[in-house]
């Protein structure tokens, strides 16, 4: 079973390739909503990006450093509401009966899903900071943070159905037989690695791109590490949730049932931080 990124529900019908099951290109949720009703949400976006601008502008350094740490740690806990994200929780639980001793045999899984976080953090930054020192290093930080704050507002409006941006993504999920192939623990942290470089398997947010330009324009391999660490922080968090007493059928519609509210709030987060930082650029 995997899940229809077009609806949000369930479906049996996704290809499947070399295990891994395929996913189409990302389709806006919030389609499903009045074209008056998203506007509003743009509106109000750009209302409280510009407001917090101006209220922040004399602490500009700290206000922005703030805001994009919380939009990466916010889009990596997005990215749980993408096909993956399913996978993820619903693949990585304890086995049988749930009890102290089913939670401690499975703690293994969850120390190497982090481990392999980690690696795709250190991997995928440390790539990106090599990348940007060698072309971005004389980037002036205020063109960067124009350049970022405007693919974060055109990436807000495309999650709220009024632009198509660019959505570079490879189409899979997590290789679903690797669990009749490997122990759990080793299963952990195939499937940390592999959601940890973020871009092996589908992502839902777009916040992505905006973590990515921001590791690359760091021009700094430690900054770009800590960054894609942050976003990997909050992409694995989640995965937390089988330490309790809760049914894999209760985890997955709760996500189902707020996967529309999270689309809604991507665009929001990106609209309005990038809001914020053209504003604090031009005051």
């Amino acid at each position: 079973m995997s899940t229809d990124v077009e609806t949000g529900h369930y479906s049996q019908s996704s290809q499947v390739e070399n295990g891994a099951a395929c996913i189409p290109d990302a389709i806006s949720f919030s389609e499903s909503k009045s074209s008056g009703t998203r506007f509003a949400i743009m509106l109000s976006a750009i209302i409280v990006g510009v407001t917090a601008g101006t209220l922040f502008n004399t602490q500009m350094s700290s206000a922005l450093t703030g805001m994009f740490l919380s939009l990466t740690l916010i889009g990596g806990f997005l990215s749980t509401w993408s096909p993956c994200g399913y996978s993820s929780l619903s693949l990585l639980r304890p086995a049988g009966q749930y009890s102290l001793g089913s939670v401690a045999r499975w703690t293994p899984t969850f120390i190497t899903h982090a481990i392999g976080y980690a690696i795709g953090a250190l991997m995928l930054g440390g790539a990106l900071g090599l990348v940007g020192a060698f072309l971005f290093e004389q980037l002036a930080f205020s063109h960067m943070v124009i350049g970022l704050a405007a693919l974060s507002m055109a990436y807000g409006a495309h999650q709220l159905g009024f632009l198509r941006m660019p959505y570079p993504q490879r189409r899979a999920q997590v290789p679903h037989d690797a669990r009749f192939r490997f122990r759990s623990s080793t299963i952990g942290l195939l499937y940390g690695y592999a959601l940890g470089m973020n871009y092996l398997t589908y992502v839902q947010t777009p916040i992505l791109y905006i973590v990515t330009g921001a590791a690359l324009l760091s021009a700094d391999v430690t900054t770009a590490i800590t960054i894609i660490a942050i976003f990997n922080i909050g992409r694995f968090l989640p995965v937390a949730v089988n330490f309790l007493p809760v049914t894999n059928q209760s985890v997955q519609a709760w996500l189902a049932k707020w996967q529309e509210r999270a689309v809604e709030l991507d665009g929001f987060l990106l609209l309005s931080i990038g809001a914020a930082a053209l504003t604090m650029l031009t005051l």
